[in-house]
């Protein structure tokens, strides 16, 4: 399978094995058990949030202070242990690049 296919009956994608994160491809409710794919292995994790479509996923526990993958990228720097299954998002990650809507206007 291609690495760009979606698996049919998965709720999220994760792009590389070093993600930390899957993002959803549906809204998903606190609770749910929810598969994902990793190379060859199809992985579960139970929800500890309610994700919305489009938002990312814990896969792993992360500890604070770690820069965290998605799509093989490091896309920010955790603010507090994220466990997985918990909502990944600005009330857990900053940026390390800096946001462009809180930019200093001259």
């Amino acid at each position: 399978m291609a690495a760009h296919q979606i698996e049919a009956g998965a709720d999220a994608l994760v792009m590389d094995a070093r993600d930390h994160v899957a993002t959803a491809i549906k809204d998903l409710q606190q609770g749910q058990k929810i598969t994902y794919r990793v190379q060859d292995q199809v992985q579960e994790v139970e929800l500890l949030d309610n994700v919305p479509f489009g938002h990312k996923i814990a896969i792993v526990t992360v500890p604070e202070g770690t820069d965290i993958r998605k799509y093989g990228e490091v896309i920010g720097r955790t603010t507090s242990e994220i466990k997985a299954g918990q909502h990944v998002h600005v009330h857990n990650v900053e940026g390390i690049r800096g946001r462009g809507d809180q930019a200093v206007k001259a």
